[in-house]
């Protein structure tokens, strides 16, 4: 069988197809672990200094998780449920967000439930012009499960992303600019191009800086402004010693392009 998840290298990114084309790429527990196990292989790989993430197909990006299998797990009862739904889905949206590495989506098309929290929990998001996206848990009857109702109200603000959450309605990919779900629009043939020349700009970047950021911006927004300084100094505090600091400094007083370690 193929795998839930396949993964691409080249020219220093990684591109992971989630890949259940005839489900609507539907995580099912097997594609989140696959996910989570790729991404563990990509953290240390020195080949690799960004993610793109996007769906086999046509039609999907992700259609949400696989209703029918978290429906048994929902029969067996509520620990069943958390243990084996909540808690993976949950574990898959924090790695994404938390990675050291940036990572990001190009939205191909349905982004619904799950794979609209995919795409919340990204470092940035790149939407073709035939994507579609929707909060649409409430019409099962419950509530999103994989960070949802949470990291939506940090990017849009409490009353736009409760307008998703209790409707359940689709929303175009220029409304998900607007809410500041993803960070642009592209003609459909252009979507893993542009998604690529980004990752490509941030890779001529030092990767330790490149670290530094995503860590103290992802921990920062959980944080008071007291606090958020602090982890500021602390990333900037880990770099002084590095090879790429000095590089960057002599670079730039030298007037050439820096030449980071691993690059």
């Amino acid at each position: 069988m193929s795998s839930p998840v396949l993964c691409e290298i080249a020219g220093g990114i990684a591109t992971l197809t989630l890949n259940r084309p005839a489900k609507l790429n539907a995580i099912d527990y097997a594609m989140a672990d696959a996910l989570l196990a790729a991404l563990d292989r990509l953290e240390t790989d020195p080949d690799v200094g960004a993610v793109i993430v996007t769906g086999a197909g046509a039609r999907a990006f992700s259609a949400g998780a696989d209703i029918a299998e978290f429906s048994r797990s929902v029969a067996a009862g509520p620990n069943t449920a958390v243990r084996d739904f909540v808690r993976r889905g949950q574990a898959m949206t924090a790695r994404l967000e938390a990675f050291v590495k940036p990572v990001i989506a190009a939205v191909n098309g349905l982004a619904y439930g799950g794979g609209c929290e995919i795409t919340e929990a990204v470092h940035l998001a790149i939407a073709s012009d035939r994507a579609s996206f929707a909060k649409p848990e409430i019409a099962l009857g419950m509530p999103p499960t994989f960070g949802g109702t949470q990291r939506l109200p940090r990017l849009a603000g409490r009353k736009l992303a409760l307008e998703r959450l209790l409707t359940g309605d689709s929303f175009s990919p220029e409304t998900a600019l607007e809410l500041g779900l993803v960070n642009q629009v592209v003609p459909h043939d252009d979507l893993l191009p542009t998604a690529r020349a980004l990752a490509d700009r941030i890779i001529r970047h030092s990767p330790l800086a490149v670290a530094g950021i995503i860590t103290a911006v992802t921990r920062g927004l959980n944080m008071g402004m007291a606090e958020g300084l602090q982890m500021e100094s602390e990333q900037f505090a880990r770099l002084v010693p590095s090879h790429d600091l000095r590089e960057g400094l002599d670079a730039w007083q030298a007037r050439r392009a820096p030449v980071y370690a691993g690059r």
